[in-house]
């Protein structure tokens, strides 16, 4: 199967919230970029066929650089302007694999996703889920809140975090993407989302993430991922 599977690694954002400057992909922790660190957890699994990386427009030949060593790494290309437009880019990249190919999206600013993670997003494709999204249990409580004020306090129990990569069969987030595309007032943040707005016949198989598989956003997040990529083995 992993002939079949392809790993899109979007790399698109330009991280304001961390305030570094540059592509927040870019930047070090252990030695190397996210970016790297992202790449190498798909290029490493057996599962993998080949890996895409989509980068933030003008940084194509520093992302280029970086997935050169790795032996999947099969193409670098620049992403658009929100996350939308990256995974829109990738499908587009993709378009002449057929329907049945299974494809993960992960987010470069995640470096430390476990092969235990993909493992199980590529178990729930293998046991005919079309699209899986990684999660942990929230453990905060969760409100709703509007204009400053708390409107709903959800069980906290029902709650969950998403992480990526989410899984799909590549016909499924294809047709998703056709109806989200066509809707000028498309809001997502990330490609399950897309799915159950514009595809809510399609049931999401949630499986297990991890809190290691954390998204590096603000600078407390640069000092937890120096401490983890001390002690990753890859």
């Amino acid at each position: 199967m992993a002939a079949r599977t392809v790993a899109v690694v979007l790399a698109g954002g330009v991280g304001e919230r961390l305030g570094a400057g540059r592509p927040k992909q870019l930047i070090e922790v252990g030695g190397r970029p996210l970016l790297a660190h992202a790449i190498a957890a798909f290029d490493a699994h057996p599962g993998i066929g080949e890996v895409v990386v989509v980068m933030a427009p003008g940084h194509l030949r520093e992302a280029a650089a970086i997935a050169a060593p790795f032996r999947r790494a099969a193409a670098v290309i620049e992403g658009g302007a929100t996350r939308t437009a990256s995974t829109a880019a990738a499908l587009r990249a993709l378009a002449e694999r057929p329907d049945d190919d299974r494809v993960l999206f992960h987010d470069a600013a995640r470096p430390f996703v476990d092969r235990e993670v993909i493992d199980r997003v590529l178990a729930a494709l293998d046991g005919g889920d079309e699209a899986v999204a990684v999660g942990v249990p929230a453990s905060d409580t969760m409100v709703v809140v509007e204009d400053g004020v708390v409107v709903s306090m959800p069980p906290r129990e029902t709650m969950t975090r998403f992480q990526t990569p989410q899984g799909f069969r590549l016909g499924t987030i294809r047709k998703a993407y056709e109806s989200a595309l066509a809707d000028p007032e498309l809001r997502a943040t990330d490609d399950c989302g897309v799915v159950h707005r514009y595809l809510p016949e399609v049931t999401i198989r949630v499986v297990e993430g991890s809190e290691r598989n954390f998204k590096v956003t603000r600078p407390l997040d640069v000092v937890v991922a120096e401490h983890l990529a001390s002690e990753d083995p890859r």
